[in-house]
């Protein structure tokens, strides 16, 4: 039997839907069972920090426990292709940090994947101001004074950094870049050993993130020259940016969700949702105040373009310094 051309439609068009019926459904469902959510670092520093609160939140009102999985080394790739590996279901995930951007460079060619293309951005979720500090036996009170005093005694200030290429040592060497100053790179192993000679006089500078040096830089341990991003920060209001001194200057740590790519839309939607609801949170959001830091949020788009500007901006900085992976 012929049926009517509308009849007939009508049946096209439901029958092309019925695929999509039982991703919308699993969306809806999700999450079913636990979640991993894996931090490319070793427990205890601001990352696992900022996992286990979002990871917290998203437990309590999801339904299903994520829960946090420490896979340091190798400057984050391990942990990294850990999910690049999983199944593209949503219940593998991790805590994207600056070198998501800096090992597209860093390792060119030696990646067994492309972060862009092998994960899909979920949420930023913080932004974590570097601070350029100085031993109290460094003379100079402001950046000035500090690239006057370094122009003066080229190669005599040695530099402090967790690694080759980690995002303190980037932020070092684009300073470097941009003053023109002679300093001495000295890499840890950790930011522990760093901190103990910084705060021995054995290294003059660093710049690493607030929250491992804000105590010490208010017990007058440390001397805050200068925050390094793009604005002052309300947790140090009186510490000027680096880049009143040095036009352009911009160095700071973003964190966020990403998942295997192919990852179903409808989870990925789910998750931004809830993230950014746990990031409006008067309770969460003072806990990453506390921190030091400037919450993000918005679309995985957003958290997407960031990476992106992040891995073209110091790809920059990398080559121009011929920095190598070790």
């Amino acid at each position: 039997m012929k049926l009517p051309r509308r009849q007939f439609l009508q049946m096209a068009v439901s029958a092309a839907a019925l695929p999509a019926l039982p991703r919308i459904a699993r969306a809806q469902a999700y999450p079913t069972r636990p979640v991993r959510v894996i931090v490319p670092f070793a427990p205890a520093g601001t990352t696992d920090i900022l996992a286990r609160l979002m990871g917290q939140w998203l437990s309590e009102h999801l339904g299903q426990q994520f829960v946090i999985e420490n896979r340091p080394g190798a400057s984050t790739t391990i942990g990294t292709e850990v999910v690049v590996r999983a199944p593209a279901d949503g219940y593998t995930l991790l805590l994207a940090t600056p070198s998501s951007a800096i090992n597209t460079t860093l390792f060119e060619g030696k990646l067994n994947y492309n972060f862009l293309r092998d994960i899909v951005p979920i949420a930023g979720i913080f932004r974590v101001p570097n601070v350029m500090v100085v031993h109290p036996s460094v003379p100079a009170k402001t950046v000035p004074e500090f690239i006057a005093y370094a122009k003066a005694n080229p190669g005599k200030i040695n530099v402090e950094s967790t690694g080759a290429g980690t995002s303190n040592h980037l932020a070092g060497e684009l300073f470097k870049l941009m003053t023109g100053v002679d300093m001495v790179h000295i890499q840890y192993r950790g930011s522990g050993p760093a901190l103990i000679d910084l705060l021995a006089g054995q290294v003059q500078v660093g710049f690493d993130t607030m929250p491992g040096l804000i105590e010490y830089i208010r017990a007058g341990r440390l001397r805050a020259l200068a925050v390094c991003t793009a604005t002052r920060s309300h947790a140090l209001p009186d510490v000027p940016t680096v880049s009143e001194f040095v036009p352009g200057y911009e160095a700071s740590g973003y964190f966020g969700f990403g998942a295997p790519a192919r990852t179903p839309a409808g989870i990925i939607d789910k998750l931004n949702k809830e993230i950014n609801a746990g990031l409006a949170d008067p309770k969460v959001k003072t806990q990453l105040v506390d921190l030091g830091g400037i919450i993000l949020g918005g679309s995985s788009a957003d958290f997407r373009t960031l990476i992106t500007d992040e891995t073209e901006k110091w790809a920059k900085v990398i080559r121009a310094a011929n920095i190598k992976a070790e």
